[in-house]
């Protein structure tokens, strides 16, 4: 039942990796520009819910709904405000870009709501599934962060593949040109892209302090490390590519620091990553790309 119970976890951990990493292979796939400010808009999410529930005493839907509408604004404001202007730039240029949005979203964090932790209200409240005649207890947080992923990728391939937006998306990541030439509105396109992937940031960060309640500035950085991994383990710009890595790569994770080392449980991921891009550099559902010269 232990190894049930890891692999539970680590498909519940991989799920909110999974989310994570959607917002960063829509960007790359369709910007072309790796977002690693992403993992801040996690914590921001995560902190405007724990106000918004333990502060001003809303119900944790509405305080979720709350976060979702503030990281959408956000994300399309750090996209107006900071890569508009390099949309010609070069790749270091919004790179380095990236990085000090990152380091802004923290600090500004840390002047809001301070360095300490802050413990994160249980705002699921479901009671937990007990199976085996209770040998295997899953939290009610497990069963909603793996539920709430399913729900998610299924409504994201419908758009994407349905709707006129998530056509227009397909356009512009095949050929920005091309997209431009056709009438499609490259910038509408890109900002709406940024405004699903804070969405669904700040979902994650509501589901990864409701399993692992300690809130501080810091909490989006190494999840936010490991759903950019995850995302380049299923192939970075692959929507599946970025939910079939991301559960892997909770999976590894809890079973690695279960069964081999609970130091070594990071090193363990980082390690798979490595060996996966050696066989395949792609990832593990990413396409080959060939330039014409």
């Amino acid at each position: 039942m232990a190894f049930l119970s890891n692999l539970v976890n680590g498909i519940s951990l991989g799920s909110i990796y999974a989310m994570i990493a959607l917002g960063y292979t829509m960007v790359y796939g369709i910007a072309k520009m790796l977002n690693f400010a992403h993992g801040d808009v996690i914590m921001v999410g995560a902190y405007l819910a724990f106000c918004a529930a333990q502060y001003w005493g809303m119900p944790p839907l509405v305080a979720l709904l709350i976060a979702m509408v503030a990281c959408t604004v956000l994300g399309m404001t750090i996209e107006k405000l900071a890569y508009a202007p390099l949309r010609q730039a070069t790749s270091l240029a919004v790179l380095i870009t990236a990085i000090g949005m990152s380091y802004l979203l923290q600090n500004t964090a840390l002047l809001i709501w301070g360095a300490n932790p802050k413990v994160f209200p249980d705002l699921i409240g479901l009671d937990s599934l007990q199976l085996f005649g209770g040998e295997l207890v899953i939290k009610g947080a497990t069963l909603v962060t793996i539920a709430a992923n399913i729900v998610i990728m299924v409504v994201l391939t419908l758009f994407i593949n349905r709707t006129r937006m998530g056509k227009a998306m397909r356009c512009v990541s095949e050929d920005r040109g091309a997209a431009e030439l056709m009438g499609i509105n490259v910038n509408r396109t890109i900002s709406a892209t940024f405004a699903i992937g804070s969405c669904l940031a700040a979902v994650a960060g509501f589901l990864l302090c409701s399993s692992y309640p300690m809130l501080q500035p810091t909490t989006g950085s190494m999840p936010g490390i490991k759903a950019f991994t995850a995302a380049v383990f299923g192939g970075i710009g692959s929507i599946p590519g970025a939910m079939i890595g991301g559960i892997l790569l909770g999976v590894i994770e809890i079973l690695g620091k279960a069964y081999v080392s609970t130091e070594l449980g990071d090193a363990i991921v980082f390690a798979v990553l490595i060996i996966v891009l050696l066989v395949r550099p792609t990832g593990l559902l990413g396409k080959v790309q060939r330039e014409k010269v």
